[in-house]
């Protein structure tokens, strides 16, 4: 994750696909092509810059170029006066239909160098079917992250404001496992709550979130195989679905226990 935003020349040499000219043979002749390097200077004329990209790895040769990519944008305030976190923009795309071109919000902790994914239940996505059409084009979605800002800082001081016991800690590790494990494998939740630096040591929901992210994401977790009876340490997730996905995961289950132990927050939001 780049401190300053990326060159076109920077974010061809770490993701080609951005740059694709034509979609993939496959697809049929009702998709609506969108060169996604036509959106980023769109998104940056929104004052929104790039500063992270990478696009997924491919098993058939031929999709090299067409795979999906996801660019993380942070607005020109924010590059300009850094704090501990910045709500980010988050561009999704795919030219050979593995996924839709969509923008979604995103929130950076510098501290932990963590890149979260705001859940749909907090923040719509924003799917782009045609540039310059009003209800689905790049400037209406830009428009309606950078008016939301404030209201997701608000929102990570509300977590923040949160104490959880230690009990309750354990039943966030422990609702958080199936977002990354399959029911065969058997892990130790309180792994989950290992905190990798000192400033992770606390007990607020929003550091708790995020230590647990760290685990799920980055790996080194041990477990075991019930169905072989086989140790295993988890590894990196690399894949741009499943990082989604994890994180969504945990910012629903950060959502709801906010509601139980803040129900005005519910309301509020």
């Amino acid at each position: 994750m780049s401190q300053f935003p990326l060159t076109n020349d920077e974010l061809l040499a770490q993701a080609p696909a951005l740059f694709t000219e034509e979609p993939h043979y496959d697809v049929s002749d009702k998709y609506h092509f969108i060169p996604t390097i036509n959106v980023i200077e769109e998104i940056r004329a929104n004052n929104w810059y790039p500063v992270s990209v990478s696009e997924a790895s491919v098993r058939d040769d031929d999709k090299q170029g067409y795979q999906q990519h996801l660019v993380r944008f942070r607005h020109f305030d924010d590059l300009l006066h850094p704090q501990e976190n910045a709500v980010e923009l988050l561009l999704f795309n795919s030219h050979d239909r593995s996924k839709s071109f969509s923008i979604s919000a995103g929130i950076y902790r510098f501290v932990c160098s963590n890149g979260l994914v705001i859940a749909d239940s907090v923040f719509q996505t924003y799917k782009i079917k045609h540039l310059g059409e009003k209800d689905n084009d790049v400037a209406y979605a830009v428009t309606q992250i950078t008016a939301i800002k404030p209201k997701l800082m608000r929102k990570i001081e509300q977590l923040e404001s949160i104490k959880l016991s230690e009990l309750e800690k354990e039943s966030f590790a422990k609702s958080s496992i199936p977002l990354r494990f399959d029911k065969h494998l058997q892990v130790n939740h309180a792994d989950l709550l290992i905190p990798h630096r000192e400033e992770d040591r606390e007990d607020d929901l929003y550091t708790v979130m995020n230590v647990i992210q760290e685990n799920l994401l980055r790996g080194n977790v041990s477990g075991i195989n019930k169905e072989t009876g086989r140790r295993f340490t988890s590894k990196e997730i690399k894949s741009i679905g499943k990082d989604v996905d994890v994180n969504k995961g945990l910012w629903d289950i950060a959502e709801r226990i906010a509601s139980i132990k803040q129900p005005q927050m519910a309301i509020a939001a």
